[in-house]
């Protein structure tokens, strides 16, 4: 690029998407008004030059810091490392095809060994700059808050204008004005600041501005009434609803041509739905990435019943844990009215528990146990039992409990546009039926369920010593397999990455060969073109490897088909590398593997369980998805990618002042979460979020860690004030119990368990209503919103565990509970928690 257009750089990244728009004149011209004229043109001449089409052939072997790979584009082959192909895509969507300004761009990658030299020899020749370690260090891991559905629908269009108007008091009172914009029932005004106003007083309103050019003769004025103010130092805003006690057809009519007839001239305001568009997105990307299980709980006559269950890919595995031998869902048994009950004592912020389960298998029959936190305290003498018996076994899990109160109008989510733009937009804004919310009616709460099932847990249970001889007295906390729990509906909400075929739970026994070695494992789940299935040991081979399955137990019910060594290709290992997901190898007997499958399918549909997909009512999956945005208790955060570096970029949550929110607030302004424990430790940048992202691959489940932070909100500087390290920086147990000791002594411990996955690409098609709209006004704004959303890479959830580490780590109950206020600035003692950390 030439040397003087560098300094607007960033305005061509803005214009890239626009340059085969009819209307590219006019958008230079808005976006670059403030550029003189003459480098406006030679601004318009660099973009055209970068949108030509281009047929040069990459190879950057040996000039980037990064491992090549063959990259085919539309029967090209290129030779790219994962941040050149991510920056030839994302110019390719921006030029729509392959241009000169994505080769450019490739060929200028900040990992290019001819970028970096430049660089240092640009560091080398500038003067040395002050010292900023004064200035905040969170600065860089601000994350806007933005609460999920969240955002206006307005019932017609408002157009923007800008024309002078007379107000009259109910003192009649004269005052001027300047109309922002106006809708057939409302007004937007900027007045000056020297008038007092208050939300509710009534106003006249004359069209000066209108009389003039249409001849307006309206000499009663228009009734208004002030709905809200935006007060700044310049001026006042003033928000009002027009008042239709008076009958005004006349103006009512000409109000309407007025609008439909300027709004392309004068453009429509859609800042509302900008918003719905940015907000929709960001739930896009994290409802088929979040691992918790949200249940709904029915309240009828004081009992609370389960009654539905939200799946999707990353927690059905969580889900299906809680299937018998024959493929019956038991996760109600997790859901007791006196669990629920026990939670909702608790204040609100903290109506939660934790829960520990396991199975046993006998004579091929599961058996499940679970007790709740409260329950083994409730019972002392099989406490440590519980504990340490459970945590031995293979099906252990520990799971964190919390009860949310919901409505079930949550479930509708209209779109942010008005019914009038299209008959399309007005089917979609239709309220659910009758039928969809007599099912929904009495929910009143959402229980959400969080495997925090890990190691470092797991390994401080074991310790806990057990005595086999009183093993039978944990029938205590066994669920009775005559007595069954109440029956929890599955719906797995619809999204663009779903698999192309259902998948159906069977649990049957499975042997897998690979290199004349044989595993033993079961299926979780089955498909005509794919299998899961878990393996009683580890699985040493890698990704795309090729192995036979046989079928014993399926090969009973079948002597059309021979079920062994079917050949079967490896598409995913779990991080623990015993379950694996398989698609049929496409060989000589492939279509008799297909075909056993299929017909498998076709006759036990009444028997095998797979996903909802095809709904018993239309829109339950959707509206219960609805509900659940409405009231995510966790913050959910996203990740974007500047140069090589993976930064904070968004959050979301619905949860009120807690211990969480009160930690991300720190040095944060209005609006915003600081996101640096995540990033920042004790000692300089962690790399888990960085580390993660860049080995993970979309649609994996996410990876899971824990963080541990010493909080003194006190403090005056955020090295001060927050002192993080991730569970695997500690050598040993008794490091991290005495961080959490020192860390009490100085002011508050928080433990988080951290969840991050890769994100997809967004669903698009379900937000083209609104794209649609916002494209036929302000197709360039709608381009810079659609290539931002695109930039979105990873998206995790933060979960507050404080109260479980606290236990596993022996503090006791009352040093639980003072940890929840414990604010105060203590005298740092003799022990600091970097030479604690930096111990051998």
């Amino acid at each position: 690029m030439n040397q003087d257009l560098e300094q607007y750089h960033d305005i061509i990244e803005q214009l890239k998407p626009m340059i085969h728009e009819p209307e590219f004149s006019q958008i230079l011209a808005q976006v670059a008004g403030s550029v003189p004229k003459q480098k406006r043109f030679l601004l318009k001449m660099e973009l055209k030059r970068l949108a030509r089409p281009c047929t040069r052939l990459i190879d950057l072997r040996g000039h980037v810091d990064g491992k090549c790979k063959l990259y085919e584009y539309e029967n090209q082959e290129h030779y790219l490392d994962d941040m050149a192909i991510e920056v030839f895509e994302r110019q390719v969507r921006s030029f729509g095809e392959y241009t000169v300004g994505v080769y450019e761009a490739v060929l200028n990658t900040e990992n290019n060994y001819r970028v970096m030299h430049k660089k240092e020899q640009q560091a080398s020749s500038q003067p040395k700059q002050p010292d900023n370690s004064t200035l905040p260090v969170s600065r860089g891991y601000l994350a806007p808050i933005m609460p999920f559905g969240e955002f206006a629908q307005r019932g017609e269009e408002r157009m923007n204008y800008s024309m002078s108007v007379e107000l009259f008091t109910e003192n009649n009172k004269s005052m001027l004005a300047t109309t922002v914009d106006l809708s057939l029932s409302g007004l937007k005004l900027k007045i000056s600041k020297e008038h007092r106003f208050k939300a509710g007083d009534r106003l006249a309103v004359q069209f000066r501005g209108l009389e003039h050019e249409y001849m307006l003769d309206n000499r009663q004025g228009v009734q208004y009434v002030i709905e809200s103010i935006d007060r700044n130092a310049q001026d006042q805003r003033l928000h009002l609803k027009r008042l239709f006690d008076t009958s005004m057809p006349s103006f009512d009519r000409f109000l309407e041509r007025f609008i439909h007839g300027n709004k392309r001239r004068y453009k429509v305001n859609m800042d509302n739905t900008f918003d719905a568009i940015h907000k929709k997105t960001y739930e896009q990307y994290y409802i088929p990435n979040f691992t918790s299980i949200p249940v709904y709980i029915d309240s009828t006559d004081g009992v609370f019943k389960p009654r539905y269950a939200l799946a999707n890919d990353c927690n059905r595995q969580d889900i299906f844990y809680w299937n018998n031998e024959i493929n019956d869902l038991k996760l109600g048994y997790l859901f007791s009215d006196e669990r629920i009950r026990q939670c909702l004592t608790y204040p609100k912020g903290r109506q939660e528990t934790y829960l520990y389960a396991f199975h046993h298998i006998k004579n091929e029959k599961v058996y499940f146990y679970s007790a709740s936190h409260e329950e083994l305290l409730a019972n002392p003498n099989l406490h440590e039992l519980f504990l340490s018996y459970g945590s031995r076994k293979v099906s252990w899990r520990v799971y964190k409990f919390q009860v949310q109160e919901v409505e079930p109008k949550q479930s509708h989510r209209p779109l942010s546009i008005a019914d009038s733009i299209s008959e399309s937009v007005k089917r979609q804004n239709q309220p659910p039926t009758p039928r969809l919310m007599s099912r929904l009616r009495h929910l009143s709460h959402i229980a959400l369920l969080t495997n925090v099932t890990d190691d470092s847990n797991t390994l401080c249970f074991q310790k806990l010593p057990l005595n086999r001889a009183k093993l039978p007295s944990l029938k205590v906390f066994g669920h009775p397999r005559n007595r069954s729990p109440e029956n929890i509906q599955v719906f797995r909400f619809k999204y663009a990455n779903q698999r192309r075929e259902s998948r159906f739970m069977l649990r049957s026994a499975v042997q897998l060969k690979v290199e004349d070695i044989i595993i033993e494992g079961h299926t979780e789940d089955i498909s005509t073109h794919g299998i899961k299935l878990e393996l009683k040991t580890f699985f040493h081979k890698a990704t795309d490897s090729q192995v036979q399955l046989s079928f014993p137990q399926l090969q009973k019910v079948t002597r059309k088909y021979d079920l062994s060594n079917l050949s079967y290709q490896v598409r995913h290992i779990s991080n623990e590398r015993n379950v694996l997901h398989l698609s049929v190898l496409n060989d000589e007997n492939s279509s008799a593997t297909k075909a056993f499958f299929e017909e498998l399918i076709k006759n036990n549909k009444n028997k095998l369980k797979a996903y909802r997909d095809e709904e018993d009512i239309p829109g339950i999956g959707e509206a219960l998805r609805n509900i659940y945005a409405n009231n995510v208790p966790n913050v959910a955060f996203f990740i974007r990618k500047e140069g090589t570096k993976f930064v904070p970029d968004a959050a979301a949550t619905w949860a009120n002042h807690n211990r969480l929110t009160n930690l991300l607030n720190y040095q944060a302004p209005p609006g915003e979460f600081n996101l640096l424990p995540l990033f920042e430790g004790f000692n300089g940048p962690m790399n888990f979020v960085q580390h993660t992202l860049s080995h993970i691959k979309p649609h994996q489940r996410p990876v899971m860690s824990e963080l541990f932070v010493a909080f003194d909100p006190n403090k005056n500087s955020a090295s001060e004030a927050i002192k993080s390290c991730y569970i695997d920086q500690f050598a040993n147990d008794d490091q991290r119990r005495q961080f959490i000791a020192q860390a009490l002594e100085q002011g508050q411990f928080i433990a988080l368990k951290i969840f991050l996955a890769r994100t997809g690409r967004p669903d698009i098609d379900r937000l083209q209503s609104e794209i649609n709209y916002v494209g036929v006004y302000a197709v360039h704004r709608a381009k810079q919103l659609e290539e931002k959303l695109w930039n979105i890479n990873g998206v995790g959830d933060i979960v507050d565990i404080t109260d479980l580490v606290m236990s596993r780590y022996t503090f006791d109950t009352q040093a639980i509970v003072n940890n929840y206020e414990r604010q105060l600035h203590h005298p740092q003692k003799s022990i600091e928690i970097e030479q604690l950390l930096n111990a051998e």
